[in-house]
């Protein structure tokens, strides 16, 4: 284990005079890599026998001979049967959504590769606002990572009509935070794009600011990707959107050009069909990402990170080099950092991953960051200085009283008998979900549900001591055989207490314990409780990855033995108060559907669709 460091990431400017006496050797490389493979995603070729002087943080040269700025003094790494690539950059993340705090993602991800990423802290900033993204962009300049942070877009998600969040960002916030730095670079997915479309004021200006500044406005765009309002969209200068599910999504993103960012998180798989647009439509990548949006601890702690994803894509048939440049070259130009990071050539940062094997693999056996050895064969090697979380990022949720079971009672429009109610239906491994109307009988005014025809309860209460609203719904396909529910405090995007269940009193149970603990996730059925505390922002652990990925899993095994099997359900059913993704959501303020016409609350039942 190294001594702690501390990383600075100088601009280009600042290093020149150093970099060029190194590439003449008047001056010695501090760290250099010999006899690589190099994976060059500038010109897409893969090149043998190249070497990499590094001085300081910055690369100084790139040849087949560097002996000329060596000396005895340089760590020389001897990379011969290995490939040299540039460090993989996650071109849309959400670090909350790990529930890892930045440090604890910088050690998760550094040695599968990740060396850099644009970040969206929308999470925390709905519950603090810019308190929430100024603590998050400070811990990251702590670590080795490239990190560059965007302001949320959307706090709320939409117009607070339709949601009750902790904090509230506009414009001249916006502005603000696009002046801390230069790793603030833009603007987070603008979700509320009908807003967009339709000349909401908040959002132009949002979208004003954030070009005055020079900087980039990410999208969020779920309308079907022939529908004019597309264009109107781009038009506004959202220059990249994540959204893409189909590979014409892709394509027509592409053709007005907008950045596709394809996504690969851990409960939505977009890659294999979106990359299809390359794979079978031809269709030039400059433009194209590979992204993971939404990634839990158990996923990187399993799976990986961009290393997963970029396996993934070259699995669906995309040459190895060209996907390497959807997670690196390609990432940067988007953001306009190309010149620091991204490829390996002379001048920009010493961001370089060792692998071995086939490259298809994408095994990651070494990673360089800012020109340091952080990590070899999957276990860091450099530790640096902690990051103290402030005070006002812990007790968020106020709640006000406890709840009882008589609080998650649908009460009906009729005495008894038969109605026909919106359920919403869960879809898996994908973050859109479907409207079903569904028969439900009523006994006394309330609604019992027949776990045979997979129905639960979802209830959404405010927990930032707002207002004290709550809204019951009716889900199903979330596949609970047994009685239970699930509490947390993690729900997209304004992150209410969200409780999802079949049983009253477990409904309660689990909520007053998730907001004893002051955040985080409870499952409980009648034999056992799982808990999974989350004090940052009722959103984040303080405890370190592997402790989080296993508390994770222990969430996703509890609900599995309940019965509900999806594909990492935790992190599905946390987006079902999401009010901007299709069709049908539940926000503390009640229905929420989305349409090609519009976001409205509507009511849980059809009265015309009674029973008689």
């Amino acid at each position: 284990m190294t001594s702690q460091q501390k990383w600075e990431r100088a601009t280009l400017a600042d290093w020149v005079p150093d970099l060029v006496a190194t590439a003449r050797g008047d001056l010695k490389a501090t760290l250099a890599v010999i006899n690589a493979t190099l994976v060059n995603v500038v010109s897409g070729e893969i090149i043998p026998n190249m070497c990499i002087a590094v001085q300081g943080s910055r690369i100084a040269y790139v040849g087949k001979d560097i002996n000329h700025t060596l000396d005895e003094n340089t760590v020389v790494i001897d990379a011969k049967g290995k490939y040299a690539a540039p460090g993989l950059l996650d071109g849309h993340c959400h670090i909350e959504s790990t529930q890892l705090t930045v440090t604890e993602f910088a050690r998760a991800v550094l040695p599968l590769g990740t060396t850099g990423g644009f970040f969206d802290a929308h999470e925390i900033s709905n519950v603090l606002g810019l308190t929430g993204l100024r603590f998050m962009l400070e811990e990251a300049r702590t670590t080795p990572l490239a990190a560059y942070m965007q302001v949320a877009s959307c706090v709320p998600s939409t117009h607070p009509g339709l949601e009750t969040t902790g904090a509230f960002i506009g414009p001249d916030e916006v502005a603000e935070a696009l002046n801390w730095g230069p790793d603030m670079i833009g603007l987070g997915e603008v979700m509320n794009f009908p807003g967009v479309v339709y000349g909401d004021d908040k959002m132009i200006r949002e979208i004003q600011a954030t070009l005055r500044a020079g900087k980039y406005a990410d999208g969020h765009f779920t309308w079907k990707s022939d529908d004019w309002r597309l264009p109107a969209y781009a038009a506004s200068g959202v220059s990249g959107d994540h959204e893409c599910v189909t590979k014409e999504d892709v394509i027509e993103r592409i053709r007005l050009g907008m950045y596709a960012k394809m996504r690969q998180g851990s409960a939505w798989h977009d890659v294999a069909e979106t990359i299809k647009a390359h794979t079978e439509g031809g269709i030039d990548t400059r433009r194209m990402m590979l992204v993971t949006d939404d990634r839990s601890s158990e996923s990187l702690l399993r799976e990986g990170h961009m290393n997963f994803v970029v396996r993934h894509a070259i699995a669906q048939g995309v040459k190895p080099v060209t996907a390497f440049q959807m997670a690196t070259i390609n990432t940067a130009e988007r953001f306009g950092v190309s010149q620091d990071i991204g490829s390996i050539i002379p001048g920009s940062c010493a961001d370089i991953i060792l692998l071995d094997g086939r490259l298809a693999d994408v095994n990651v056996v070494m990673t360089i960051a800012a020109g340091i050895v952080v990590a070899v064969n999957g276990q860091m090697t450099t530790t640096w200085e902690g990051y103290s979380i402030p005070e006002e990022a812990f007790e968020t949720v106020h709640m006000g009283r406890q709840l009882v079971a008589q609080d998650f009672e649908i009460v009906a429009p009729v005495e008894s008998g038969f109605l026909y109610a919106r359920a919403i239906e869960v879809v898996e491994n994908h973050v859109e979900t479907k409207e079903r109307k569904v028969p439900v009988k009523v006994e006394g005014n309330r609604v019992q549900l027949d776990s045979v025809d997979d129905l639960c309860k979802m209830a959404v209460f405010e927990r930032h001591g707002k207002n004290g609203g709550s809204a019951l719904g009716i889900l199903m396909g979330v596949g609970l055989r047994i009685p239970a529910a699930i509490a947390m405090t993690v729900a997209h995007d304004s992150h209410n207490l969200t409780v999802i269940g079949n049983d009253d009193h477990l409904m309660a149970k689990a909520a007053n314990l998730t907001a004893e603990m002051q955040g985080g996730v409870v499952m409980v059925t009648e034999t056992e409780t799982t808990v999974f505390p989350l004090p940052i922002g009722g959103l984040m652990s303080p405890e370190p990855f592997e402790t989080v990925a296993h508390q994770s899993e222990a969430i996703s095994q509890a609900l599995l033995r309940a019965g509900c099997s999806l594909n990492n359900a935790f992190m599905t059913l946390s987006l079902l108060a999401l009010v901007v993704i299709p069709e049908i959501r539940l926000s503390d303020k009640g229905l929420v559907t989305i349409s090609a016409e519009g976001i409205e609350i509507v009511s849980l039942f059809d009265q015309e669709g009674e029973i008689k």
